[in-house]
C-alpha cells in the first residue's frame, strides 16, 4: 500500500461563550447554514457553507482567548473565496465588522479581515 489516505475536509473548532449566538452570526453575516446543535442548552454547534464546516464548542469559562491575544495582528483562520469582491460586498451589507478592507499582499493574494461576534479575526483571501 504505497498511496496515502486522502483527506477530504477539515473543520476548525472554536471555543466560544455562546454557541447559538455564534452559529447565528455565521449564518446571518457569513452565509453559512446551521447543521445543528448538541445538548440542551446547546454546548456545541456546527455550520457549513459550500462543503466547508466550522464547529463551535461552549467555553467552560468566560475567559477565552483569540490568536490575537498571543500574537498581535494575527488572525484565527482563513477562508478562501475566489469572488473576493462579491463576498466583501455581501458581508459589508450585513454589517460585518471589517478590520481591514481588501488589500493586495506582497505574496500576490488579495485579502480582507473581519471580526466575528466573539472577537475572532478572520482573513478572507482569494
Amino acid at each position: 500500500m504505497s498511496e496515502k489516505a486522502k483527506l477530504y475536509g477539515i473543520a476548525p473548532q472554536l471555543i466560544v461563550p455562546d454557541v447559538v449566538k455564534t452559529a447565528n452570526f455565521y449564518k446571518d453575516v457569513l452565509g453559512f447554514n446551521i447543521i445543528g446543535y448538541f445538548m440542551d442548552p446547546p454546548v456545541y454547534a456546527m455550520v457549513e457553507r459550500d462543503g466547508f464546516q466550522i464547529h463551535f464548542g461552549k467555553a467552560d469559562t468566560e475567559n477565552f482567548k483569540t490568536n490575537n491575544d498571543f500574537r498581535k495582528g494575527n488572525t484565527d483562520f482563513i477562508i478562501w473565496v475566489p469572488e473576493i469582491d462579491q463576498f466583501f460586498e455581501e458581508v459589508k451589507a450585513k454589517n460585518a465588522e471589517i478590520i481591514e478592507g481588501i488589500v493586495k499582499r506582497i505574496y500576490g493574494s488579495r485579502e480582507f479581515v473581519i471580526k466575528d461576534c466573539n472577537g475572532f479575526r478572520i482573513t478572507i483571501g482569494d
